[in-house]
């Protein structure tokens, strides 16, 4: 993945290199700031002794600090919408339970709860899908579309 930056989107800054670096360290605009605007990122490199070579390291830095932004903000939009869809597992998200002690199934969406769980593990699913379908159909029906 490549992300494409505005010129428009950056303020460089040119000054003075700091530090240790011969004799034209004071004399020349070396170093080079840029701040990408949309995002606040702020990259600097006085590494060189060319501006332009300054300049391309920065933006190189900064492309690969912006791009990595980028790509924490789209995973975590993945993340969110996955735990939506997923949901915690909690007890109210259930859709049918099972209480083999006291052989009962209770289908929360129905709201039905049957005292046949023998028959149901067998196989024998009628009458719980018939109250599946009465509640879907219901369902259809208050929400104005066909049942």
């Amino acid at each position: 993945m490549d992300i494409a930056i505005d010129p428009s989107d950056l303020r460089v800054d040119v000054y003075r290199a700091s530090g240790p670096g011969g004799q034209s360290v004071n004399t020349t605009d070396s170093a080079v700031r840029i701040t990408h605007i949309p995002t606040g990122t702020v990259v600097q490199c006085q590494d060189e002794k060319s501006q332009h070579k300054n300049k391309a390291k920065a933006m190189k830095v900064l492309r690969s600090r912006v791009l990595e932004q980028e790509q924490a903000r789209l995973d975590s939009e993945r993340a969110s919408e996955r735990r939506a869809q997923v949901g915690s597992g909690e007890r109210s998200e259930k859709i049918r339970t099972y209480n083999f002690p006291q052989s009962r199934v209770t289908d929360h969406r129905a709201g039905i709860t049957l005292h046949q769980l023998d028959t149901i593990v067998e196989g024998d699913l009628d009458a719980l899908l018939d109250a599946v379908h009465s509640y879907a159909n219901a369902q259809a029906l208050a929400a104005g579309g066909p049942a």
